[in-house]
């Protein structure tokens, strides 16, 4: 019997109700290594790595696209060999990626440095090993990365992250481009009416040639580049659009971000400015919030060729695609979402009147979360009863069953985090069609310490029974702690080929051997 589409495609479940995982049953895998477990379909990542990077290429077929997998949402030597086998490049931001990374064998022409903190250390090892990227932070940051380059006698490939001010994400926390937080360089100065770049929104009848020109303060025309038939832009032929346009550019070339780039280029002997970033946010179900901040960055790329005659090579639009945690919630269709983004971007930059870029983008939950199952053994089962009480749909309940299990927060923060929602299923037999409001929570010692908010578990459920969380492939390792000195679980690679340990489980003898009193 197949199971739901949340699942990995390969988990099915067998006629004794038990859910197997290429044939490997709940249970015998936790016989054999143990409960909890983080199990990873190796076959899942390699298929969707594959289907990301062959979407992205289909989409802008007349670019050429580079798709990053980003190194946050789960690193393992297996991972990072798999989806370079996929053709995608590795995203990291400490020395621990970078090194894991390397050590799979990556070259560093592959591999690409983010980090808004990132130590000396850490960026000389990506001018050493050749990294295709350094993607920078902050305003002060170029002047490091050139001091270390020459210090090595070597040139370092960097790109500027942008706060492009377009807001997408579930939570807060994961809403990335706007302005106050800690990611990146703003678009525009502070106080700059974003307004101006409505523009962006209605580009039928610019006349590219018109917005090479920046008007200054003594509302004196400047000539820069690329100004094939120059004319003053007050002259009467000169469109509405066209002078709006112009006054997008002006604001731009105003800005925060410009002037970082400008600081890159004057230290070209050391870095070469190979394209700019934005990262808007995670799981995002649609194109509409990309296609906003892509318009942005086409007119930045614009606006630094009329003020400084260079063209970016490569625009990123970083990662957040979505991927549904429970049934009937959407998942971003990458097949259509990134074919309406490279319409968009290519009738931008049509109107802009100029080349298209290398286009990028840094998948990492969309890779790795449906292929991640996590496995625990049922323990505690308490009857609460309620009064006043209702239930997500807003029934009124009288009851909720707290299902304790043998983790929680330390191997899945997510939900303590920012109430991020899992569903669960018992998955070594069959139960009854009788079932009851379930809350699954962890053995730690916090309220909050919750795996599933609610889920209808069978009435009969029992200590010992095995409980199944699906899409935990993304931010639960890698997020995992030793919280109440909780030991952190093994993640089993599960395949075709068979089942084998890709990090072990930790061990009491970890715990004291790190403790040095």
């Amino acid at each position: 019997m197949p199971i739901s589409p949340i699942w990995p495609a390969a988990t099915a479940v067998n006629a004794n109700g038990a859910i197997a995982f290429h044939g490997r049953t709940a249970e015998s895998l936790l016989d054999e290594f143990g409960s909890p477990l983080y199990l990873i379909d190796t076959d899942e990542v390699s298929a969707r790595a594959k289907h990301f990077v062959r979407a992205a290429a289909e989409a802008f077929n007349t670019s050429t696209t580079h798709v990053s997998f980003a190194g946050k949402a789960f690193l393992s030597k297996e991972i990072v060999r798999l989806v370079a086998e996929a053709g995608m490049f590795v995203d990291t931001c400490t020395m621990g990626e970078m090194r894991i990374a390397l050590a799979a064998g990556v070259p560093g022409r592959r591999l690409v440095l983010h980090g808004n903190n990132k130590s000396d250390d850490e960026i000389a090892l990506a001018i050493e090993q050749g990294f295709a990227k350094i993607v920078v932070d902050e305003p002060n940051e170029p002047e490091r990365i050139a001091a270390i380059a020459r210090k090595l006698g070597k040139r370092a490939r960097v790109m500027l992250r942008v706060t492009v001010g377009v807001h997408a994400g579930g939570h807060e926390y994961i809403s990335t481009a706007h302005e106050d937080q800690k990611f990146g360089v703003p678009l525009l100065a502070a106080g700059a009416d974003a307004a101006v770049l409505d523009v962006l929104n209605n580009l039928t009848d610019v006349t590219p040639a018109a917005t090479n020109a920046r008007i200054g303060e003594s509302h004196e025309r400047e000539l820069h580049y690329d100004v094939k038939y120059p004319y003053d832009l007050s002259h009467e032929e000169v469109s509405d659009t066209d002078k709006a346009l112009a006054a997008a550019m002006e604001a731009i070339a105003d800005g925060p971000s410009i002037a970082v780039l400008k600081t890159i280029l004057a230290n070209q002997d050391v870095l070469e400015l190979v394209g700019a970033h934005s990262h808007i946010g995670s799981n995002i179900h649609d194109a509409d919030a990309f296609i906003h901040a892509a318009k942005r960055m086409m007119l930045l790329r614009k606006t630094l060729w009329a003020t400084d005659a260079y063209i970016l090579p490569e625009i990123d639009l970083g990662g957040g695609y979505s991927v549904a945690y429970t049934d009937g919630e959407d998942s971003m269709d990458i097949d259509v979402e990134l074919t309406r983004l490279a319409g968009s971007v290519s009738d931008t930059n049509r109107a802009l009147g100029m080349p298209a870029p290398a286009i990028s983008f840094e998948p990492g939950r969309y890779i790795v979360a449906p292929a991640g199952v996590t496995l625990y053994r049922v323990g505690t089962i308490k009857h609460v009863h309620l009064s006043d009480a209702k239930d997500s749909a807003g029934n009124p309940i009288d009851e909720r069953v707290y299902v304790s299990v043998d983790g929680g927060m330390s191997d899945n923060i997510r939900p303590a985090l920012y109430g991020a929602d899992y569903t669960a299923r018992l998955a070594n037999r069959t139960g009854p069609t009788e079932t009851m409001l379930a809350r699954v929570c962890g053995m730690h010692c916090e309220s909050g310490d919750i795996v599933v908010h609610e889920v209808r578990l069978p009435a009969d459920l029992k200590r010992g029974d095995i409980l199944a969380v699906p899409v935990t492939g993304a931010y639960g390792r890698t997020m995992a702690s030793n919280y109440n000195q909780a030991l952190i679980p093994a993640v089993v690679a599960v395949s075709e080929q068979g089942a084998h340990v890709m990090l072990r489980r930790q061990t009491i003898d970890d715990l004291l051997d790190l403790d040095q009193g």
